[in-house]
């Protein structure tokens, strides 16, 4: 729905710069995400990993252009700014997931301990590219919240569902509260960097 919505957006302001500047990366996104599916859906598992990660650097760079200036509207911000948040966010905790499915798919079977310890280690793996994505991407909370989303699904398979597990459920609940805590915290970072000392404070600290 986020994708549609910012075609039609496009549609109706043709002269954006900022879309402009982006129009090749969300080509590149959507046809991605197409042979991303075509992929899993016939079954190639390992060429699926190349496919998503490839995804992920691609709505990486995407961010990256569209923080290099402020979006000109609040609808602007969430159509286009929002959508492809929420998409990277999907993305990055897809990706992890992805490479786990495919090594079981694989036949890799560690046993039930090692198999929850790899799965925390994984969870660990998504909270860096939170937090990578919060220091690189301008801290922005729509890719932190949809990773959050994402990682509470897991959680919620896990003590649903199985295999089940509680250990990696709670694991999952925490990486989602770390990833949100930390972008948080980059976003504070951010705004105190961005404070300009007053003109009238000579002792050169900046004044409430």
């Amino acid at each position: 729905m986020g994708l549609i919505a910012f075609v039609i957006w496009q549609w109706f302001h043709p002269g954006s710069e900022r879309a402009t500047r982006i129009t090749w990366l969300t080509a590149a996104s959507m046809i991605l995400n197409a042979i991303w599916l075509g992929v899993t859906q016939v079954g190639w598992l390992w060429p699926s990993v190349v496919v998503i990660l490839t995804l992920a650097v691609v709505l990486g760079l995407l961010l990256r252009c569209l923080g290099e200036s402020r979006p000109t509207s609040t609808l602007e911000a969430v159509v286009v700014d929002g959508t492809f948040g929420v998409y990277l966010g999907w993305v990055a905790v897809a990706s992890v997931a992805n490479v786990t499915a495919v090594l079981v798919a694989s036949g890799v079977d560690p046993g039930e301990g090692v198999a929850t310890v790899l799965a925390v280690v994984v969870l660990a793996v998504a909270v860096a590219l939170g937090a990578v994505f919060a220091l690189a991407l301008a801290a922005r909370w729509t890719v932190a919240a949809a990773m959050a989303w994402a990682l509470a699904w897991i959680a919620v398979g896990r003590l649903t569902s199985g295999p089940a597990s509680v250990t990696v459920a709670v694991a999952a609940v925490v990486s989602a509260l770390a990833i949100l805590a930390v972008t948080a915290y980059a976003r504070h970072r951010h705004a105190g960097g961005t404070t300009r000392v007053p003109a009238n404070a000579p002792d050169g600290r900046v004044h409430a």
